[in-house]
């Protein structure tokens, strides 16, 4: 990573005389071997790793514990049983007259069409950065959940809207084929996320297929309970709360999709991610006066990412400032892909700071909270 100071900004000082070329290089080489031995730790802990060292370009590969393409293997078994069995349970809900079962058809192709896209976002976001995507498609993860989300949603609109209905008129359930089509279906759901769980569920794209699954399972479940109820009572009507209770499940994925990924785009600070706390930690660091600009953002599943500019008392060296925030960063939040500007503080920064309504000197357009260090202490001269 390297430190960043604009020629001629207000207050800024060139630290070409502070590192010579031979000691920025020597740096770089040790933290690029520094962040490859983290990044595969962390790869075996989390799953997947990324190296960011912007001083010697490395990228690191995925580590998994289970390979892509047994991932891709796993998934696609997943899709065919589930595909096969949709159709199936369609035919027979409409010969059934059973909106319980086309619902839990209706479930099972939002649970074949997350598949689907988590197998192409796996292709997608293994393309390399290149050209105008800096970052490659790694959010291809990310349009793929909001789209899979607002499939949901709709869906969920249309089966209400039968379900109302057919509780106000409610038509001859045939509840034998019901029972026996649900029970077919817990089958072949538990084979799916059996096949799915052998996959790597560090992956959002996986884990979110996984979650389908599962709520498919309780669709059934209840489908299955319907069916005996019609089948031993004659009350037609279960076969429609059944299916509310299937949309109610379906509203809950579909809303949570939808939410997490429009935080996503919208460059919303991640969870567990406080940029406040965050940097109230970084400007308590020794030789830190101030930090500024600071921005918390994911850049698909997994992959968080922050930038701030730092202004370092005199007589510290940005540098080595800039090395200590980097490896809090990474221990204490687990953020490996940092990017910040490290410059000495102008003279009177702590004037600037204590006038109100005076902008600050040093930043042509501050923006968000500024974090000073809380505790008093001697700032060394120049």
């Amino acid at each position: 990573m390297t430190s960043a100071t604009a020629p001629g900004a207000p207050g800024g000082h060139r630290h070409d005389d502070e590192h010579t070329d031979h000691a920025d290089h020597a740096d770089q080489a040790h933290e690029h071997e520094r962040d490859h031995e983290h990044e595969q730790n962390q790869g075996r802990k989390r799953g997947h790793g990324h190296s960011h060292d912007h001083g010697s370009g490395g990228h690191a590969g995925h580590s998994h514990g289970v390979s892509a393409d047994a991932d891709r293997r796993y998934l696609t078994a997943a899709l065919a049983l589930i595909g096969l069995y949709m159709l199936v349970e369609v035919v027979i809900g409409v010969i059934a007259q059973s909106l319980a079962l086309i619902t839990d058809a209706g479930h099972m192709l939002t649970d074949a069409v997350s598949i689907v896209l988590a197998l192409v976002a796996m292709r997608l976001a293994a393309r390399p950065a290149r050209g105008r995507w800096t970052y490659g498609l790694k959010r291809a993860e990310i349009l793929s959940a909001q789209v899979n989300g607002i499939t949901l949603l709709l869906l969920v609109v249309w089966f209400t809207y039968e379900a109302v209905r057919r509780l106000i008129s409610p038509p001859d359930v045939a509840g034998g084929l019901v029972v026996v089509t649900a029970v077919a279906g817990i089958v072949i759901n538990v084979a799916a996320a059996w096949l799915i769980s052998r996959a790597n569920r560090t992956s959002l794209n996986v884990e979110g297929a996984y979650q389908h699954i599962l709520n498919d399972l309780w669709a059934f479940i209840a489908t299955a309970i319907s069916g005996v109820i019609v089948l031993t009572t004659g009350f037609a009507r279960a076969d429609a709360i059944a299916s509310l209770v299937v949309a109610g499940l379906m509203l809950k994925a579909g809303v949570g999709l939808v939410r997490e990924s429009w935080k996503i785009l919208l460059e919303a600070a991640p969870a567990g991610l406080d940029p406040d706390l965050i940097g109230g930690e970084l400007a308590a660091q020794e030789g830190v006066a101030e930090v500024h600009d600071l921005h918390i953002w994911t850049i698909t599943s997994g992959f968080p990412a922050l930038s701030a500019h730092v202004l370092v008392d005199p007589g510290h060296d940005c540098h080595a400032v800039q090395v200590t925030l980097q490896r809090l960063l990474r221990a204490r939040w687990d953020i490996d892909h940092t990017t910040l500007q490290v410059d000495h503080a102008p003279p009177g920064v702590w004037e600037i700071a204590d006038a109100p309504g005076e902008a600050d000197a040093h930043c042509a357009d501050p923006h968000g909270t500024v974090h000073r260090p809380t505790a008093p202490r001697t700032v060394p001269e120049a």
